[in-house]
Parts: C-alpha cells; structure tokens; sequence
C-alpha cells in the first residue's frame, strides 16, 4: 500500500545502524521511500559495505555528533525535503528531543503518543497497541488525546470505524483501581462516536478472545475483535508490545504519531522487518 501511494522521502538521524540500512535498502529496493541518511559517513559506508549494501541511491549528510544530526534530521522534514523522519542508533529521548523543540516547527499542540502494529499468527486481523513509548502516566485527557491520535493513524490505513479496546486488570469500573473509573468516563463520552467504536474497561483476554468475552458474559462489539488496545500507562504498553513481539511471534511496526510529520520510531533491538514495516506505516500514516 505504501509503495503504492507513491515514494516519499525519509530522513534516517544516525543511520550508522545495521538493522536500519538493511531496512532502508529493501523500503528503496520495494519503491517505498527514498531516503537521506544523517550521521557518522565513514560508519554508515563500512557499515553498509559489511552487510553488501549500495548506498549511493542515497543522500548522506556527515554530522558525527548524535544530536546534532537528529537535529539536522528533523530540520529536513520542516524544510519539505523529507515526509518523515526515522530514528537510527540514537536513544528516542534524543531524538523526542529534536522534534520537540519549538525551533523546529513539528509541535501541532497536539500530544505525540505511539502506534505500534501486529499481525499475529493468533489473532484474526491488524492490532494495533497504544502507547508503548512515549506517554509515562497519562491522564484523563491525555488518554482520550492518545484514542483520537490512533483512530487517525489506523483511519489512514483503510480501516475505518475502528474498535477501541481500553485496557485495564478487570472488566468492571472499580474506585479502588482509579484507571478503571477513568476509562468508563471516556467510554461514556465517547462510546456513540462517529470516529470509532470506544468499550472498556477490558481485561487483554476479553479484548482479543470472543470466546473469554462469552464466557464472562460481556456482550460488546468490541469484545473479541479490538482493531486498537489502548493500554493505560507505558509500563503496560512496553510490556505488551515486547510480549507480542518477542514471544508470541508477531510481525510489528511502530511511529510516534501527533506531530506535524510522522517519527518513525523502533527499538534499537528490533529486526529489520520491523523496521521496513515501521517505515511503510510512517509513509501511510
């Protein structure tokens, strides 16, 4: 789908990164993007040189200093010469950094959050998680922020009127779990939307299992077949992400939405093919 809107260009920050090049060569080679690579030239050519990669197709600006060129980076997406920017061998605070300074121009007043997808050999469609990386403890309206950010992402993929799933540790609106109380205040504001179609709260099973919903009696149209799982805090969101990821076997992507422009936005330790999914998701999103 990526490939087919046409290809865009992506400006790498600190590209000197295997997993990346690797990604940036098969997103170039499938007519995904093109790209501008920002960092340390001589790693990022001894790098592509071991892994039998041809960077000449790209653009490479030399800037050593790591922040330097997240800032230079970024400067190439407010400038209109990329649609996104990809973060390389550099920790995301650095880069978060980048974006959000107010020079830069990505600020929209909206608040970033993060949209990772899986396609999962257990589950019958696309899931979506949020937010596994950005937001530590959001409040009310940090959360309805982080629903209306995905709903938009997972909106520009096709799917529309997705299901939104809130996650919690049980199904029924508790004082003494205060997340609980929150998500049935968004529920009843928003559950009659025209965006997407809001239930909680959720326990994971009853999200994603028709039969565990049945079973607990919860009758919902969310119930079983969630497209989004918003997670309440970032600890939840990381430990899902990873779990789907490391142990249920789940091919997955991942871009900080809420900025002017897409950040595509992985972990260092994530696999090539994660990252080319992450750059396909930055150009659609």
């Amino acid at each position: 789908m990526a490939a087919e809107r046409g290809a865009s260009t992506v400006a790498v920050a600190c590209a000197e990164d295997a997993h990346v090049l690797e990604a940036v060569n098969e997103a170039y080679a499938r007519k995904i993007a093109g790209f501008v690579l920002v960092g340390d030239e001589a790693k990022i050519k001894e790098t592509a040189l071991s892994l039998d990669i041809d960077v000449s197709p790209y653009e490479i600006i030399h800037e050593p200093n790591v922040e330097a060129a997240c800032k230079t980076a970024v400067s190439l997406v407010t400038a209109g010469r990329a649609k996104a920017v990809m973060k390389g061998l550099v920790d995301t605070s650095i880069i978060m950094k980048a974006v959000l300074d107010k020079e830069a121009g990505m600020r929209t007043g909206k608040k970033l959050s993060h949209v990772a997808v899986f396609e999962m050999p257990t589950y019958h469609k696309l899931l979506f998680v949020t937010d596994a990386a950005i937001n530590i403890a959001p409040d009310l309206t940090g959360k309805i922020d982080i629903i209306m950010n995905a709903v938009e992402a997972v909106t520009n993929l096709g799917i529309n009127s997705p299901k939104v799933a809130l996650l919690a540790a049980k199904e029924k609106a508790d004082p003494k779990m205060p997340v609980t109380v929150e998500i049935a205040e968004i529920v009843e504001k928003y559950k009659a939307g025209e965006l997407c179609i809001i239930d909680g709260p959720f326990a994971l099973d009853n999200a994603v299992s028709a039969e565990s919903a049945e079973i607990k009696g919860i009758s919902s149209p969310v119930a079983g077949d969630a497209d989004i799982l918003m997670c309440p805090n970032i600890e939840s969101g990381n430990i899902l992400y990873k779990a789907l990821a490391f142990l249920g076997g789940g091919k997955n992507g991942g871009v900080v939405v809420g900025a002017s422009r897409p950040i595509i936005l992985t972990s260092r330790a994530d696999s090539a093919e994660s990252k080319l999914i992450s750059i396909a998701l930055g150009v659609l999103f």
